[in-house]
């Protein structure tokens, strides 16, 4: 993640102060194991899959994106807390109608629970049925006219184009890329829509394994979306009114434009930029 944060100037963020803190981002994935690096960060957890009341996760990923996010040494904004949510088992693999469930209790309650972020580090192929794809769109695009700001990863079924996966074909939502891998899912959408409008660093990334004081290094864009989605929260700290437009205008006027290897994104995140250190 050093690399990573680097790679992105995410750097007089931190000098400045900044954590993320009273920023809560809702998780959707495979779960999360309690790491020593997430104390005080895991604020609530629900199991969509199997039913279990306690923290767990039987696969990995989630711990990962959890790690990107808020992990105490390297996480992006490591005083948010996160509100998890397993909707894929230990394959990694989940029903549409589990992250249709969970997506409709974080609509219901993410006033009360000040939610502010959510990050969807899972991706449907367009080709799944279209009744469920159809009712996760029209949720995530609830969430956003409600004030969360939802960032979705683009997929790993590139770089052909209209290879990304829903929900980030969604003309609202913020969706990400990978800037150093080639799977990276590319648009246009087939509404004609730039996707993804950012991309961040997702190759070999270092985050939290599923026993203590393990670290393990995971590639995708389910990478490089909590980078994104960690950054938000360091802005949305200093800015916790604004809206999910402006946050989405704020990436759009601060990345670094893309060259011609990454043509139909808007560029690469540029973290000090974004929160306004530079």
């Amino acid at each position: 993640m050093k690399n990573a944060k680097y790679s992105i100037n995410a750097n007089l963020v931190y000098k400045n102060g900044y954590s993320g803190k009273n920023v809560n981002i809702a998780v959707l994935d495979t779960g999360v194991f309690k790491h020593k690096q997430l104390d005080g960060c895991i604020k609530h957890f629900m199991d969509f899959v199997g039913g279990k009341e306690t923290c767990y996760d039987d696969n990995g990923h989630g711990t990962h994106v959890c790690g990107i996010l808020s992990a105490a040494d390297i996480g992006m904004a490591p005083g948010a807390g996160l509100y998890v949510f397993k909707v894929l088992d230990y394959l990694g693999m989940g029903q549409t109608s589990d992250s249709i469930r969970a997506l409709k209790y974080i609509k219901e309650n993410c006033v009360r629970l000040n939610i502010k972020i959510l990050n969807f580090s899972v991706g449907y192929l367009p080709c799944s049925d279209t009744a469920e794809r159809i009712k996760i769109l029209k949720l995530i695009d609830e969430l956003w006219d409600m004030g969360v700001v939802v960032v979705a990863a683009a997929g790993n079924y590139g770089p052909a184009p209209f290879s990304v996966t829903v929900p980030g074909i969604s003309r609202k939502i913020i969706t990400v890329g990978s800037f150093d891998d080639i799977r990276s899912g590319k648009g246009p959408t087939d509404c004609c829509i730039v996707k993804p409008e950012i991309l961040a660093p997702g190759h070999d990334i270092i985050s939290l394994g599923t026993r203590d004081g393990t670290y393990v290094r995971k590639t995708g864009t389910s990478m490089a979306t909590p980078i994104v989605s960690g950054a938000i929260a360091l802005l949305l700290e200093k800015n916790p009114n604004m809206r999910p437009e402006a946050v989405k205008l704020a990436l759009y006027n601060t990345c670094d434009r893309a060259g011609d290897s990454h043509k139909g994104s808007w560029g690469i995140i540029n973290v000090d930029k974004l929160v306004g250190i530079l």
